[in-house]
């Protein structure tokens, strides 16, 4: 769901700790912060990002706050049902032992997900939910500069070159703005 609704990639949600989740933000604030996760470490050799750009905070949609909030009561049982076993290392997603996962482990817990949603699990990989991320904001119109700031990358060269079929081929942005300063035109007359 993470991957889907806020971009990260698999290898920073491995790396993810509870400690980087903020489940409640502050709504009294000002400005007020919502909920979020802060996307600065990664399974990669060191513990880095992909990149500098990379190591960023994305407020999370309310769907993602109920899942996590769901994931970590799970977690809890699984915890307590492991008992000495437990390794702790503050993981949001870990075995149910608390030790790391592999790449191998998101693959086939996905591969179930799909295969429970009555999907062609042997035709899709976890990757291919941060390419969606990016087609559905491309699609609901989104700027490349935001969505390539929210994927982490360093410019929209990476955002295009990568996800090149994911974003709407067609710019509608000056159509749309003329369509509103020259209304009722007919462009069948």
């Amino acid at each position: 769901m993470l991957s889907l609704l806020v971009g990260a990639r698999t290898e920073e949600l491995r790396a993810l700790t509870w400690s980087h989740v903020d489940l409640d933000g502050k709504q009294d604030a000002e400005p007020p912060v919502p909920p979020s996760v802060m996307v600065w470490r990664s399974v990669r050799s060191g513990g880095d990002t992909k990149t500098r750009r990379s190591r960023r905070t994305l407020a999370l949609p309310a769907r993602c706050v109920e899942a996590l909030r769901a994931h970590r009561d799970a977690q809890d049982v699984t915890r307590k049902a492991a008992g000495k076993a437990w390794q702790e290392h503050g993981l949001v997603f870990a075995s149910r032992v608390g030790t790391p996962l592999d790449s191998h482990n998101v693959r086939r817990g996905f591969r179930r997900i799909l295969a429970k949603a009555g999907l062609p699990a042997g035709e899709w990989t976890p990757r291919e939910m941060r390419h969606s991320f990016v087609s559905l904001l491309s699609d609901d119109g989104m700027a490349i500069e935001d969505i390539a700031r929210l994927c982490g990358h360093s410019g929209t060269a990476v955002t295009e070159a990568v996800y090149r079929l994911q974003i709407r081929p067609v710019i509608e942005d000056g159509a749309t703005a003329m369509d509103r300063i020259f209304p009722g035109s007919d462009p069948a007359a």
